[in-house]
């Protein structure tokens, strides 16, 4: 499977079908090196009707998409505080559905920190097994009030909009998208034009305009790079992204079209007001 493209449905079921004894089918809800979101729905229809469990990363999906637990028939769901919830890292989070819950009671494999069953033994009386980040605690209390005040669906219609306008803007410029079928909505990807180093226009970009993307991993260094808005991004966000690669661009000698991406993206997040 090539970086950029999600993971097929068809796959999962033809390697569920060959393998009864799957244990688990690990997926991220979206992957922030090749910006891709993967049809975690889709997959949990298959999973919901075999002992396999289904893990899905939400680190940069929870607070981004609804991804309902119970409803989809997700097994384990990981996060961190680092992204959508706002906070410096420092905070895991797990949540297990009742056929997890089961797998947990026979597990037999050694482990001390990530005994499940101690949290949640120490849930039941209101404390923890270890000794917590009481202050990303504190932080994370304001982050929940802040999204449920903004309502859930808002948040999951602001970033479906930022989204959006970032991949038009770049689209806009000419530019390609890395993972054009199947991108996500916490980070954008794209191709910088052939004749400009990536990772130079990405510390340029960083250095003389005070905008800081990400670049490309692996055999993607120097050829991408990164746009998040994920998160506490909002709209000018997008816009002040798509100006700093106009200006980057042209810097670099590519014959950009001013103002075509910022146009572009103003366009889309007018839709917010």
């Amino acid at each position: 499977m090539e970086w950029g493209q999600a993971v097929a449905v068809d796959a999962v079921a033809e390697a569920l079908k060959n393998n009864p004894d799957i244990a688990g089918v690990f997926v991220q809800g979206s992957e922030t090196s090749t910006t891709v979101a993967h049809p975690i729905q889709q997959i949990s229809e298959l999973t919901k009707k075999t002992d396999a469990l289904l893990v899905v990363d939400g680190i940069t999906a929870v607070g981004v998409y609804p991804m309902p637990m119970d409803d989809w028939g997700i097994d384990i769901m990981i996060t961190g505080s680092q992204k959508a919830l706002m906070l410096p890292p420092g905070l895991a989070f797990i949540a297990l559905s009742e056929k997890a819950w089961k797998r947990s009671e026979t597990n037999d494999i050694p482990h001390f920190y990530f005994d499940l069953k101690k949290e949640r033994k120490n849930l039941k009386d209101s404390t923890s097994a270890y000794t917590p980040a009481a202050s990303l605690i504190i932080g994370l209390r304001v982050v929940l009030k802040m999204m449920l005040e903004e309502g859930l669906d808002n948040v999951y219609k602001r970033h479906d909009i930022l989204a959006r306008a970032a991949r038009a803007g770049v689209q806009a410029l000419g530019l390609k998208l890395l993972a054009p079928d199947s991108p996500a909505n916490s980070v954008t990807g794209l191709f910088v034009p052939e004749s400009v180093d990536g990772g130079k226009l990405v510390k340029n970009l960083r250095e003389n305009y005070g905008v800081t993307f990400a670049g490309g991993q692996d055999h993607l260094k120097g050829k991408i790079i990164r746009i998040a808005h994920l998160g506490y991004f909002d709209s000018f966000d997008m816009v002040v992204a798509l100006a700093a690669i106009e200006m980057g661009l042209l810097k670099f000698g590519y014959d950009v079209q001013m103002g075509a991406g910022v146009a572009a993206v103003e366009k889309i997040v007018n839709e917010r007001y």
